[in-house]
């Protein structure tokens, strides 16, 4: 038998398969009702509402009903099931298609997989498929089962309280990041969840929410979670417009260094000063150097705020580019730095570009030794919330596309108005949007005028405060 006979063979034998299944939905459901329920939370958590979305292996169309699209597309192999979610949920659209056929003339936001790698024929063509039908910035979210339930999962089957399944993959989580790179794609985080499959109360949100966090307890867990995206043209760099928000507390002998300092980062460079109730001549200062200094496109706001955080939220509202950078007042940062930034965002190697002042050395008088310490351990901590490396949380040059600080300021309600530095509203922002998150390493400066805005202990207390804040909002859902 050839390979498109074998294939054939392979796909009659899992449509006539899963079409008994749509017609044993219609009225059961099997004792895998809470599992179902928690990954769709999950993939909700992970998925903004109002994307254009598309499931392959969409089953009776309920996953992809829960996750809201703007526009909803499931794809299954069995005709029955593509009648059954029809029927189930007429404001979405779907059809049948073998996954290794996907041709479609329009891209997705997002594509979601989930329970299904383990039963394609070829993993590999399918995510390459995938790959076509996502926009630049879109992602891939997959779910897939722990090998170690492949015991309980198929005697589940065997006894008629699951559904049954037929010869799968059970691929690892290495197995799925290599085909990811096959693929062209770079995974951007990966994660456990369910270790508890049955509804007890108490028990359940112990094990499923805290233990699952911790080891030894997640190796047991029933399914791994992935978000990958769409590897970049790293070779390829556009053109952007930029913007660099300056907030400027009490830097009144620093601002005529920015103009000085500015390097050449774009075709269009915006500086877009936000003054904050400063003490000496700051504001009068922004003014007299934006006037001395023609050629360079700037702006002067005063924020009606305190905090950074208010005056960098000001800043980008007013930003009218592409890119949006902070630059620190304090040049502790060399503004010679910001085009790697740039080039990293533009050519497509991350999405969230974030200083690190802990790479390099530091000249003598840059940062205490205590601030140094607390820095690393914040590391440590933020890497694991975050679930992607990030060395540094309070280097104040951050770099993002527009695009995705909209987003992210339409979802702060959720972690709430409690980050008066700004970092880690971003931060957490970028982090639940499954925004690639890249460091950028800078040799961290002397300041040469003014003093720290930062109080060590007052702002360490409340760094503390957000850890835990964070932890219940990104880790422990």
């Amino acid at each position: 038998m050839n390979m498109d006979k074998t294939r054939q063979a392979f796909n009659n034998e899992r449509q006539s398969h899963w079409d008994k299944v749509a017609e044993k939905l219609e009225h059961w459901q099997g004792w895998g009702g809470y599992y179902r329920r928690r990954v769709a939370q999950v993939f909700k958590f992970n998925i903004p509402a109002n994307q254009d979305i598309l499931e392959i292996g969409c089953g009776n169309g309920d996953l992809l009903a829960y996750l809201e699209p703007k526009y909803g597309l499931g794809m299954d192999i069995s005709p029955k099931m593509v009648r059954l979610a029809g029927k189930q949920h007429p404001n979405l659209d779907f059809i049948q298609m073998d996954a290794l056929e996907l041709s479609l003339k329009r891209q997705f936001d997002v594509v979601v997989i989930s329970d299904t790698v383990n039963d394609l024929w070829d993993v590999q063509s399918t995510l390459e498929n995938v790959h076509q039908h996502l926009k630049p910035h879109g992602h891939l979210v997959l779910n897939f089962y722990n090998r170690l339930w492949e015991i309980p999962i198929n005697l589940a089957a065997k006894l008629g309280v699951s559904k049954p399944t037929l010869l799968q993959n059970w691929l690892t989580v290495e197995d799925v990041s290599n085909l990811l790179n096959l693929a062209g794609f770079e995974p951007v985080r990966e994660w456990v969840e369910v270790l508890m499959p049955f509804n007890i109360p108490l028990i359940t949100p112990l094990f499923n929410k805290f233990l699952i966090r911790l080891w030894p307890f997640k190796f047991f867990a029933m399914t791994h979670f992935m978000v990958a995206r769409p590897k970049p043209d790293c070779e390829k760099v556009e053109d952007y417009s930029v913007s660099v928000i300056v907030p400027a507390r009490n830097e009144a002998g620093n601002i005529k260094r920015v103009f000085e300092e500015l390097p050449k980062i774009s075709p269009q460079t915006e500086l877009v000063f936000v003054e904050g109730h400063s003490t000496d001549d700051t504001y009068d200062e922004i003014l007299r150097q934006i006037e001395a200094h023609p050629d360079i496109p700037a702006r002067a706001f005063r924020q009606p705020g305190k905090g950074k955080g208010d005056a960098v939220r000001l800043g980008f509202t007013e930003a009218e580019g592409d890119v949006l950078m902070i630059l620190d007042a304090d040049l502790t940062m060399p503004p010679a730095d910001l085009p790697r930034f740039y080039n990293a965002l533009a050519s497509g190697k991350g999405d969230f570009i974030n200083g690190v002042r802990l790479v390099y050395p530091m000249e003598k008088h840059a940062m205490r030794p205590l601030n140094l310490i607390g820095n690393k351990a914040f590391t440590l901590i933020f890497t694991y919330l975050l679930g992607q490396p990030i060395k540094d949380t309070l280097c104040g040059t951050k770099v993002l596309w527009k695009e995705h600080y909209e987003e992210i300021r339409a979802n702060r309600a959720y972690f709430g108005d409690f980050d008066p530095f700004g970092d880690f509203e971003l931060i957490f922002g970028a982090a639940k949007l499954n925004l690639k998150i890249v460091d950028m390493p800078i040799r961290y400066r002397e300041r040469t005028y003014g003093t720290t805005n930062i109080q060590r202990w007052k702002h360490g207390w409340l760094l503390l405060r957000m850890v835990v804040y964070a932890a219940g909002r990104l880790k422990f859902i």
